[in-house]
């Protein structure tokens, strides 16, 4: 009886499993559309300049988005169905399930943020179609519709991650989990775009911010997994779609520019812009704060507070390989005055110390999203 039990349990988890993987993968993919428009976008403005609302790379951008929340929706109308016909809901499909709207809705907390993350950025996509008929094309990424837009795609991502997050008894949704982190990686140094606002009379502010949300991901990624690979897992993915960004970007800038026939402009770096924005170093960064994760582990020391050690010293490293980044990547560019550089390090190491203690929590409750296992706990 108990073999008979543990079978159809067995069955009934892979079927369970097979059920949650299908919408999970197509929100990681409408993502992924959204992140191949945006670096489009950003290199069209470098290499071309002329925009207007209704360009192709937008078009990616929006249908991304359109992807991420159509499967996000149906997921919710299917869970609400569920638990009106009295069916039990399976956790791993996307998180526990919440109400939306008293009990009118259903909906796993996962496919909740990721939905309402992608109808914000297509309310900001109306927001950004009036900028464009009032202003003509944009000349910054910074304007106020755009910087809704990049913050609508990281709640959206961020739901994407949760979705992952909940099946991470499978090893899809562990890669997955891995995958979502790796493209808010990517996307996460043109957010920090937005700090060219503030005043950087004494230090980075866009390296500093770079290099927070870089530890910050990375140490999720550790968090997430507690075991050996996970910080070197997401860097090394984001390696990858660096290295296939470096070509997509400038090709498809000047594919497209061919095609609607208009010219390059006069001077350009030749260097991929989305892509140089990402650390170069962040892959042996990553590997040094395994060595650190790892030392803590042989010593026994509580994992939490050896992610701040290691979150620090990766925000260190960081904070130095930008700046000589862009030394190295941009003709004319050079190394600013040592204190300059100094006041950089240091305050990315400070804000390094909390992205490895943020990501290392952050990391914890991804884990709370999926079922509890029999004796399971959280190394705090």
């Amino acid at each position: 009886m108990d073999l008979t039990a543990s079978g159809v349990r067995t069955t009934s988890v892979a079927k369970q499993a097979r059920t949650g993987l299908l919408p999970a993968n197509v929100v990681l993919g409408g993502s992924l559309l959204s992140l191949v428009g945006l670096t489009w976008d950003i290199q069209w403005h470098s290499d071309v300049g002329p925009d207007t609302f209704f360009t192709l790379p937008h078009l990616f951008l929006y249908a991304g988005s359109a992807v991420v929340g159509l499967a996000s929706l149906a997921v919710v109308l299917l869970t609400t169905a569920a638990r009106r016909a009295g069916r039990p809901v399976d956790p791993r499909v996307g998180g526990r399930v919440v109400n939306v709207f008293g009990r009118t809705f259903a909906a796993p907390l996962g496919y909740l943020v990721s939905g309402v993350g992608a109808a914000t950025f297509l309310l900001y996509g109306l927001w950004d179609q009036w900028w464009h008929g009032l202003y003509g094309f944009d000349a910054v990424i910074d304007s106020p519709p755009h910087i809704g837009l990049l913050l609508a795609i990281t709640v959206s991502l961020i739901g994407t991650t949760a979705v992952f997050a909940a099946a991470r008894e499978h090893r899809w949704g562990r890669l997955g989990t891995l995958a979502s982190l790796t493209v808010l990686l990517t996307f996460a140094p043109v957010l920090a775009l937005g700090l060219q606002q503030v005043p950087d009379d004494y230090a980075d502010a866009v390296s500093i911010g770079t290099s927070m949300m870089a530890v910050l991901l990375v140490a999720v990624g550790a968090g997430f997994l507690r075991r050996p690979g996970g910080a070197v897992g997401v860097a090394a993915m984001v390696a990858a779609v660096q290295a296939v960004f470096w070509w997509f970007s400038p090709w498809a800038a000047t594919a497209y520019a061919d095609m609607v026939g208009l010219p390059l402009r006069d001077a350009i770096s030749g260097v991929p812009e989305m892509p140089s924005l990402t650390p170069m170093a962040l892959l042996p960064v990553a590997a040094v704060m395994e060595l650190v994760y790892f030392a803590g582990r042989r010593r026994g020391w509580r994992a939490g507070r050896v992610s701040v050690v290691a979150g620090g010293i990766a925000g260190l490293l960081l904070g130095l390989s930008l700046p000589v980044q862009r030394t190295l990547l941009y003709t004319g560019a050079h190394l600013p005055p040592a204190w300059y550089l100094t006041t950089t390090v240091v305050l990315s190491a400070a804000l390094g110390l909390l992205g490895g203690f943020a990501g290392w929590r952050f990391g914890g409750m991804l884990c709370l999203l999926a079922p509890a296992k029999r004796g399971e706990t959280a190394d705090a």
